[in-house]
């Protein structure tokens, strides 16, 4: 079973973390990092080309953590995909014991890197929630023709955009999503502890029944979260946030030190990971640290975070 699943049937904070393959084929550097927060999280979600940039894949980065004791997370996206060889991909993730799934649309190829590459779209994250709950009930395929063994058993995810309007919009697709198949979720970045637990009142007020847990990305510099806001839907970084980042980028500058306003970013981020779960907000937290999967162990420590206990 899912040691997410695992965590959540019983009723502890769920904790994830993201990591994105390299744009090569030496996972190295990445299986170093993965080491250390192994035993941190309890599951590494694993990209698929996010934004559309060329990576490994996520199927063959996955069973590199496996193999290193690292429990994975197969993220899965229509973009780039038929409903063929989605399947396929969940049926080779299975024999690696991989059980846990994360369904995304993804981005469209113009947002990306390898512009010239064709869209697929077969399937969008609904389409492919409901074919693996169709397969793991009747177990046939895509094609409605019966697998050759018991069909496999995943933990299925979806994403949703909690600082959305009109909000009702995100609170249909996360219904869709649900009756789809997503036992859990994960939500893009949070800034506002507030902000969440607005979300979260709308989702019991619609008794939506659905692990919920919120994205975290640690800040790097001011700029990062003003770009964020003016070209990211749905994020909505505080001012006062900004603000703080670019006080202490100017105080770095005038003693000479280096690297403050990435410290005071993983302050905030454990700040607000201790506010959500003391509150008792949501389920869980999903960290994207976007490069920075060495600082988890210390956001995690500061936020009082321990999975084992």
């Amino acid at each position: 079973m899912s040691k997410l699943q695992k965590a959540f049937e019983a009723g502890k904070f769920g904790v994830t973390a993201e990591m994105a393959p390299p744009k090569g084929y030496d996972f190295a550097e990445e299986m170093e990092v993965a080491k250390l927060i192994k035993d941190l999280v309890h599951g590494v979600n694993v990209t698929d080309m996010q934004s559309a940039c060329l990576k490994a894949s996520s199927l063959g980065f996955c069973i590199a953590l496996k193999n290193h004791g690292v429990e994975p997370i197969l993220q899965m996206t229509g973009r780039d995909r038929s409903r063929m060889a989605i399947m396929g991909e969940f049926l080779s993730a299975a024999y690696f014991g991989i059980d846990t799934m994360l369904a995304l649309t993804g981005d469209h190829t113009y947002v990306g890197d390898c512009k010239a590459s064709k869209p697929v779209f077969d399937l969008d994250s609904v389409g492919i929630l409901k074919m693996l709950s169709k397969m793991e009930e009747t177990g046939c395929d895509c094609g409605g023709n019966p697998l050759s063994s018991v069909p496999p058993k995943f933990y299925k995810g979806a994403a949703v955009t909690p600082v959305y309007e009109p909000q009702w919009l995100q609170i249909n697709k996360l219904k869709k999503k649900v009756d789809a198949g997503a036992e859990y979720v994960q939500t893009q970045a949070m800034f506002s502890a507030d902000a969440m637990e607005d979300f979260m009142n709308e989702v019991v007020k619609e008794n939506i029944k659905v692990h919920v847990m919120a994205g975290i990305i640690p800040l790097k510099a001011a700029g990062m979260a003003k770009y964020m806001n003016a070209n990211v839907p749905g994020i909505d970084v505080p001012q006062d946030m900004i603000d703080r980042l670019a006080a202490a980028a100017a105080e770095g500058k005038e003693t000479g030190v280096k690297g403050l306003p990435g410290k005071l970013g993983v302050e905030m981020a454990a700040d607000l990971i201790r506010d959500i779960k003391q509150r008792g907000i949501c389920d869980g937290i999903h960290l994207m640290t976007i490069g920075g999967e060495r600082n988890i162990p210390t956001i995690l420590e500061k936020a009082g975070i321990n999975i084992n206990e």
